[in-house]
């Protein structure tokens, strides 16, 4: 995917993130066996399934958690290209989103 794609699509999720599609940030993995159970999930979903994929990560479009916690904290932030690399998500993001698989 080339930088007016990945452009194209994080205009696109960023469209459906605030007009309100309804997305399973609860419950948060306490565990790795809870956050694989989410990724297994997650590889289950066709690649071009975008919503699906922010439907089960619990995507938002501000940061979450008392601490503010947001993207571009996440250890699969990818500053450089603003991009999700978890490989079951790999998708664009914005720094100031979250997701459920947030970790640091």
């Amino acid at each position: 995917m080339n930088k007016d794609q990945e452009d194209a699509l994080r205009g696109t999720i960023a469209g459906r993130l605030s007009g309100g599609l309804a997305t399973t940030t609860e419950p948060v993995p306490a565990d790795g066996e809870e956050f694989d159970a989410i990724v297994r999930d997650l590889r289950e979903v066709p690649r071009d399934d975008v919503e699906r994929k922010l439907v089960i990560s619990g995507f938002v479009d501000h940061p979450q958690g008392e601490e503010g916690r947001r993207c571009l904290e996440c250890m699969y932030y990818r500053v450089h290209r603003k991009w999700c690399a978890l490989p079951a998500i790999g998708l664009p993001v914005e720094p100031e989103w979250w997701c459920r698989l947030w970790r640091i």
